[in-house]
């Protein structure tokens, strides 16, 4: 991993020159938690400016980095990432918190995330989630090949949001998708069987037919709907 980020930061600063301010490590690879076969490796690049210029230089390098498997990484002006941390606070508040800088300034250390704007965006995508997941679930209950599958792709990004709802609590828990869901467990008093049995699903510790769907999906729903529940009395804490 190291091998091809020092590569990426060497092609950056021949592409920028002058121009390149930072380039950040952040996501699963910056919390410890990387995994070569399912991992991205995420990297923020910030440049003094982003004008046609940086724009015909990106193209060659984030060409070579997704050859690699890996998203293009994101292009910030130091003044918008400022700027911005109150339309992305979970995004932001991930990268200040595991993040590895791989070469010039540490623009993340000192990024400041309004707790007001942070509290809302957790709990708008946790209630978008739950709300497509019905949709989806109510398309394809009697089908329990497809629910099953629903409802394992949606375990990963429910543990994401879970780790925010628990950072809003006070909270401070690694990535790794079963610290999240014991956290959750804890603090929140969901029943801890239908995650850690869609965990055992995706990673493959049971097989397929072994997990029955249709009995899983209330129990997962009255969990996720009890972690929107908490994260939505933080306003009302707020608001009095």
């Amino acid at each position: 991993m190291d091998l091809v980020l020092n590569q990426l930061v060497e092609r950056l600063k021949k592409a920028y020159g002058e121009g390149l301010v930072s380039v950040v490590l952040y996501g699963s690879a910056a919390a410890g938690e990387h995994q070569p076969k399912f991992s991205d490796l995420n990297v923020l690049c910030v440049l003094k400016e982003i004008s046609r210029r940086e724009l015909g230089a990106s193209e060659e390098v984030f060409g070579w980095w997704r050859e690699r498997g890996n998203p293009s990484p994101l292009l910030l002006t130091e003044p918008e990432i400022a700027s911005s941390t109150d339309c992305f606070p979970m995004e932001f508040t991930d990268i200040r918190r595991h993040h590895r800088v791989l070469f010039g300034k540490d623009v993340a250390s000192v990024l400041e995330v309004d707790g007001r704007f942070y509290r809302a965006q957790v709990e708008r995508e946790l209630r978008a989630m739950l709300l497509r997941l019905r949709q989806k679930a109510a398309g394809m209950i009697s089908d329990p090949d497809l629910l099953r599958r629903l409802l394992a792709d949606s375990i990963s990004t429910f543990c994401v949001l879970f780790r925010h709802a628990l950072a809003l609590h006070g909270r401070d828990v690694p990535p790794a998708r079963r610290e999240v869901i014991r956290a959750a467990v804890d603090h929140f008093g969901i029943d801890p069987a239908p995650f850690e049995k869609l965990l055992d699903l995706r990673e493959r510790r049971v097989k397929p037919r072994d997990v029955e769907p249709v009995a899983l999906v209330t129990a997962y729903l009255r969990g996720i709907a009890l972690i929107i529940d908490a994260v939505d009395r933080l306003e009302k804490q707020e608001i009095a």
